[in-house]
Parts: C-alpha cells; structure tokens; sequence
C-alpha cells in the first residue's frame, strides 16, 4: 500500500482522530494508534478508545489497498515536522516508512489484525442546521462534569421539546440549560444522554450548513462534512433539574455581562486559588461591590453599576463558574436572580430567554 497525500490535509486528519484515541492505562496497545486504511483513491484515518470513534475521509493518490495502524502521537508528531508538500507512506510487511524532501522515517506498525472493526450505526440519519445544533451545544456543554467517577454528570442531556430539541449539562455545582426551536432529533418526549467528551469534538467541526445525526439503541454518530464523530450513549438516569430551577426570585440584578466579566477577572488576582477561591458580589441600590480576600496576601474590591431590584444581600460565587456562565450567556447584558445567599441563582441573557444558567452559591464567613 502506498500513499501520497499533502501534509496539511494528512495532518489535519491525524490531529482530528488522534483526539479519540485511548490514553487509559491497560487499553489494548492498538488502541493508541490510528488505523489509516486506503481504497481507491479514498483515505479514511480512524482513532478510537472504543467509547469514542472518529474516523476522518481525505482523498489522496494510492497504490493498493490496504491498512496500517500507526502510533497515533509518532505519526502525528513526524508529519507536523514535515516541510510543506506531499507526504508519501508506504507500507510493506511490518513496517511503514513516511517520506517528504529530504526527510525519511520508517516505523513500526502495530497489529492492524487486532484494531476494533467499528460498524456504523444502523438506523435512518436525521439532518439538522449545523449553527443551530452547536449554538445550543456551546451554550451548556461547560456545565458537564469532567471527573468520571461520576459518568452521569458527564454527559449533555438532549430531550425533545414541543418546539425543539433542549440540552442540559450539570455537575452538581452548577446546570446549564438551552432550548433550541426548529431542530429535532428524538422522538416526542424521549431523551438521550451523550458524553460531553464526544460533543466537544462535534462541537471543533460545526460551523455552517447541517450535521447528520443516526441514532441506534446504544451509540449516536455525528457527521459533519468529511468526518463521523460516533459515541457510546451514557446509562442511567439523569437528575431532575427542573426541581432545581426556583419559580421567581425576589432579587434580580440587571448589568452589563462585558463589565462584570472583567471585574470578576481583576478581582480575583488576589484570590490564592483562582479558580475554586470565591468572589463575594454584594448587592446594593444601584450596583454590585465585588470582593476577594485572601489570608496573608490581600484584599480587592470593585465597584460596578447596575440595575437592582429587591433587597441588599451578599452572595458568593465560584469565580470561574461565574465567568464561564457570563461567556456562555450571549447576550450583553445579564440578569443575575437570587433569594438568598444559600439558595441557587440564575443568570441569564436579557434577550434570550431560551438559557438558563444555575449557579450554586459558596458559604462563606
């Protein structure tokens, strides 16, 4: 087998599948590789943990069919070092050597006999608006949780709506939620758990035009122009958030989301850790006092104006969760709600009332 691609396009889909290769300590050593597998003049690079795929299909001028599987982060590492232009792998028995200019590397190739045979899902693709579909996605995927003794919270929540498709994320400490009109993929009053690891690789290939979505009992696919993004469905039963979500709040602070930002940013430089340290906004009558203090380092407080209706309370918040929900919120100015300082605020867009954003106060003394 032998194939000549240029080095742009070859790294571009290494880098893609690499992300879904394994780096879990006992995975089967194939599984640290990407399979590069040429029929005709179609390339298609496949990396894999099993829970996650990505296979990426390029065109480039092959000599024989065939299949390789490569150490994913050496061939990776080989062709971003190439110079500009055609990059050429030939394969023979055991090995494999890559060739451009002046520059030779011949490696050694894992068992291809042993990589997964990864079947696409069976089942009749649904086609949605790309920007739709990853406007909702980007809007709560921040909110999953990312520590895996807990694989429920570390999915994004998709259930049908009456108008729509709604995504939701949680990790306990704080929940995102966004509703999107017009876009649907699940039957009537059905839900789907999705790993938040796979979406955020959906979410890097989103741009313009639609997304293919094929769901099958245990696993969905994504394809989005020349890759499919294919995952394991996570088991279980989600939480119920909307329990979570108050009915009014006697509090309600309306202010711009760029200037809170950036007080929150130049406050917490003293903080002794970033981002877990708390930041205290003291409601007042006409805008919110920000304050950090930090033992045996100091103190910063600022002021912002806003608009504040109800009562004066102090309310402390993780620093970066607060930033992150302010980033995600997309609109320019805010409303934070609150009821008191132990109970959870919201904050949301002032002119898009489709996401929510539900931010667990920190007690403080």
């Amino acid at each position: 087998m032998k194939i000549q691609i240029e080095k742009d396009t070859f790294l571009e889909a290494l880098q893609s599948a690499s992300r879904a290769v394994s780096t879990r300590a006992g995975a089967l050593p194939v599984l640290s590789g990407v399979q590069i597998v040429a029929r005709g003049n179609d390339v298609t690079i496949t990396g894999s943990d099993l829970d996650l795929t990505i296979k990426v299909n390029v065109m480039a001028h092959t000599q024989g069919d065939g299949a390789v599987v490569l150490s994913a982060r050496l061939v990776s590492d080989i062709v971003r070092s190439l110079e500009e232009g055609t990059v050429t792998l030939e394969v023979k028995d055991s090995s494999a050597t890559l060739t451009s200019g002046r520059s030779s590397f011949t490696l050694r190739t894992l068992n291809a006999d042993e990589y997964p045979r990864l079947n696409a899902i069976e089942g009749q693709g649904v086609r949605v608006e790309a920007q739709a579909f990853n406007e909702g996605l980007k809007q709560v995927i921040v909110a999953a949780s990312k520590d895996e003794a807990r694989p429920i919270l570390c999915g994004v929540l998709l259930s049908s709506t009456e108008k729509g498709l709604r995504f939701v994320a949680t990790d306990s400490y704080r929940l995102a939620l966004r509703d999107v009109e017009g876009i649907s993929i699940l039957k009537t009053g059905s839900s789907v758990l999705v790993p938040a690891k796979g979406l955020s690789e959906v979410q890097r290939l989103l741009n313009t035009g639609e997304v293919e979505v094929v769901l099958g009992e245990r696993e969905v696919s994504f394809s989005v122009d020349n890759a499919v993004i294919t995952m394991r469905l996570i088991e279980g039963d989600y939480p119920n958030y909307e329990q979570l979500i108050p009915n009014g709040y006697p509090n309600v602070v309306t202010i711009s989301r760029d200037a809170l930002a950036e007080a929150v940013k130049r406050v917490r430089l003293v903080a002794q850790d970033r981002n877990s340290q708390p930041i205290r906004l003291l409601m007042k009558s006409d805008g919110i006092e920000l304050r950090q203090v930090a033992q045996e380092i100091g103190e910063a407080n600022e002021y912002v104006d806003a608009k504040v209706e109800g009562t004066q309370i102090e309310v402390a918040f993780n620093s970066e969760y607060l930033l992150d929900g302010l980033a995600a919120s997309g609109s320019e100015e805010v409303m934070i709600e609150t009821i008191d300082p132990l109970k959870p605020a919201t904050l949301r867009g002032t002119d898009q009332e489709t996401f929510t954003y539900l931010l667990m106060p920190v007690r403080v003394s």
